[in-house]
């Protein structure tokens, strides 16, 4: 059964997760703002996925990281184009809903869940501790 801790501390497991993605947000980085906007408003889910998944193999274990099926891209004449994409990482019985901002000279992670694969409720502190783990465990050496 799945738990999701009662007392939430995004903020210590948006750092967890943040300092995993720099690789990752680099790598989709490379990419033309252009084309991620052609892939969200086309509805090219399949294309962002494989975009993801191509950038996220040379730093997490296979199916540790994936795309969640939305998007959006922001372009504003004032400013420069900035992505943003649900993910999931799942792996070690920790499974985290979140959103990655990227853009021209920034990134960001912002967790909309983290759930414990586990029998009992675990606290905050305990879930961050697993997601640290988890995160440790899916990173390729």
């Amino acid at each position: 059964m799945r738990h999701s801790p009662t007392s939430v501390r995004h903020d210590v497991n948006e750092r967890i997760l943040a300092d995993a993605m720099v690789d990752v947000a680099t790598e989709l980085r490379l990419a033309d703002p252009l084309e991620f906007l052609v892939m969200i408003r086309g509805h090219q889910e399949a294309n962002i996925a494989d975009l993801v998944n191509s950038s996220s193999e040379l730093f997490f274990k296979g199916g540790a990281l994936r795309y969640g099926l939305a998007a959006l891209c922001e372009l504003r004449w004032e400013s420069t184009p900035s992505v943003r994409l649900d993910m999931e990482f799942s792996y070690a019985a920790v499974t985290v809903f979140f959103r990655l901002m990227i853009g021209r000279a920034h990134a960001g992670v912002e967790i909309i869940e983290v759930m414990i694969d586990n029998g009992d409720e675990v606290d905050a502190r305990v879930a961050s501790a697993r997601l640290a783990e988890a995160v440790l465990e899916a990173r390729l050496r």
